[in-house]
């Protein structure tokens, strides 16, 4: 069985990650722009983190025969330094131009700050205009106000929900999730957020329609096999390979498909993986023999 993990931050993860993600049957990757622990001060370091969304992340999951795509936005929390928050918005039809963008995201609310509401409705128009789907993130307090929240403002800008995944969903917020028509995606955290039984409650009570599982694996304890061992756990336990398969796999194509970037032939008839391929000079093995012969180097991403 083939699965996507359609919200995990790749580049806070090992190679050693790529590797078991691989075996375990994982064939693409989203990668949506979020905060990296720590507050950056410039829009320098900004335009840095996504060029490497667009460019050196993409490269090393190639080497793993992983798909990767990305998001780029102006995450909730860094919203609220709104002098740099006007840079980074500016910048941002730069970003959401490259190829293997699929979204605008993950945007939305932390502490449900003016300065947050002003970015999301930004950011908002930016999709509408570029037609792009967008990926919300709710927050962690106040997650029913948050939630409800977003879809308000989404409704106000006239974009439709079945161009909105709404991520981090828990029990509490699902259900008008999916009663006002938006994509419902869940984040599978070991300890936190949505465990993996917990999921598979979800799912026979709702069922597949509009339902991601997601890793959203980061810097942070967090699991990158998530999604197949949700997917595992709802087969043990008599959900429908149908099911599995929309939630896992399909239901991600169907979302972010609408971007025009996200498509299946691109994982079901790779190219080859070249060990010997380089990124601007630089490549995953660290010295290791590559199988392939010849280094040659991979096209600069600007």
């Amino acid at each position: 069985m083939r699965y996507i993990d359609p919200h995990i931050h790749c580049s806070s993860r090992s190679t050693d990650d790529y590797e078991r993600m691989a075996e375990a049957g994982i064939v693409a990757v989203i990668e949506p722009a979020f905060w990296l622990g720590q507050p950056r001060t410039t829009a320098g370091a900004f335009h840095d983190y996504f060029s490497s969304l667009v460019g050196f992340e993409r490269f090393r999951a190639g080497q793993f025969g992983i798909k990767h795509y990305c998001t780029i936005g102006l995450n909730a929390k860094e919203a609220n330094n709104e002098r740099l928050a006007e840079e980074v918005l500016d910048m941002l039809p730069l970003f959401l131009a490259k190829d293997n963008v699929v979204a605008v995201g993950e945007i939305g609310f932390d502490d449900m700050t003016p300065a947050e509401e002003r970015a999301l409705r930004v950011q908002l128009d930016l999709a509408k205009e570029l037609e792009l789907p967008v990926m919300i993130h709710t927050p962690h307090r106040n997650k029913k106000r948050g939630t409800y929240r977003s879809m308000d403002i989404i409704e106000e800008h006239g974009v439709p929900p079945h161009m909105v995944v709404i991520d981090h969903n828990n029990e509490e917020t699902c259900k008008e999730v999916l009663d006002r028509g938006y994509w419902a995606a869940f984040t599978i955290y070991p300890k936190t957020k949505m465990g993996n039984q917990r999921m598979v409650e979800i799912v026979k009570q709702y069922g597949s329609d509009r339902v991601i599982i997601d890793s959203s694996a980061d810097w942070g304890i967090s699991d990158p096999l998530a999604v197949t061992k949700t997917g595992n756990l709802m087969l043990g336990q008599g959900i429908a390979e149908e099911d599995v398969q929309l939630t896992c796999y399909k239901n991600a194509i169907s979302a972010y498909n609408q971007s025009g970037q996200f498509n299946e032939t691109d994982w079901l008839n790779p190219e080859p993986v070249d060990e010997s391929k380089l990124f601007e000079g630089n490549s995953v093995l660290r010295g290791q023999r590559p199988d392939s012969s010849t280094p040659q180097e991979d096209g600069i991403i600007t």
